[in-house]
């Protein structure tokens, strides 16, 4: 986590992270404990707990399971001011597009788009009530910047998020809920890992090799490694904060360069 967080950053704030209890979601979950918010974090099965933060047991890839989440929000929080939809993933198999079933197709779009916009549409409304909220969602570059190796299912479900959290930020803007977007590259995270193992079955090889094999599909990243999940959080925390104050509508690219254009 980054030095210099000033603890009373988000004093008072009460922040929803979606998929809160591993990599870049738990990440994101310390940073605004740091900076003094009053979180509650969810995901499918039991989580190391976290110092402050009230977690709900929940699958946030099914109606119920987002409605129980946001009940429970709402009932102990009593509102959320700060909504970071960190949620989701990609656990297709490698070997191309024919690769993924039906299955895949739809494990993929449940965890990366209706999982977040069942959420937004479930508390977004009490922000619009008090006039006042933030909503920052996490797209990917794969947006434009796919892997066809394994997760085409992924990168069309953020690319989707994309569009539609730039929708709902015309929408929004006017009754004073910012909303905004961070499109991550490479993440360093267990998720990461798992990938190239996945990548290492369907190819052959070692982990290194699959790792190569994603570096040559990405062009490379001019820094020469992927982002720290505390760097994201960082940048999800800023958007969230009264000092991102004007910036609206907009989706902010970290990813060590690894996209070449503008």
């Amino acid at each position: 986590m980054s030095a210099a967080i000033d603890p009373g950053e988000f004093a008072g704030k009460r922040v929803l992270v979606s998929g809160g209890t591993k990599g870049l979601g738990r990440a994101t979950v310390e940073r605004f404990v740091a900076g003094g918010a009053q979180v509650i974090t969810a995901a499918r099965g039991p989580a190391e707990p976290i110092d402050g933060v009230t977690f709900v047991q929940s699958d946030l890839t099914t109606p119920e399971g987002g409605e129980a989440f946001a009940k429970a929000a709402l009932e102990q929080m009593g509102g959320v001011d700060i909504l970071a939809h960190v949620i989701g993933g990609s656990s297709s198999p490698g070997g191309g597009f024919v690769a993924l079933t039906d299955d895949h197709w739809l494990a993929e779009l449940n965890l990366n788009l209706p999982a977040t916009v069942r959420l937004d549409r479930l508390l977004i409304p009490q922000m619009i009530e008090r006039g006042a909220g933030t909503v920052v969602h996490v797209t990917s570059i794969q947006a434009i910047l796919p892997l066809p190796e394994s997760t085409t299912g992924y990168a069309a479900a953020k690319a989707a998020l994309r569009t539609y959290s730039k929708s709902i930020s015309k929408e929004l803007g006017p009754k004073g809920v910012r909303v905004n977007a961070v499109s991550p590259g490479w993440i360093m995270t267990e998720s990461t890992d798992a990938f190239l193992k996945r990548l290492q079955a369907a190819n052959g090889g070692t982990i290194e090799d699959a790792r190569q094999i994603v570096l040559d599909t990405l062009g490379g990243i001019s820094i020469g490694r992927g982002a720290e999940p505390h760097e994201v959080a960082d940048l999800i925390a800023y958007l969230a904060s009264d000092r991102a104050a004007a910036i609206h509508g907009a989706e902010f690219v970290i990813d060590g360069g690894t996209v070449r254009t503008v």
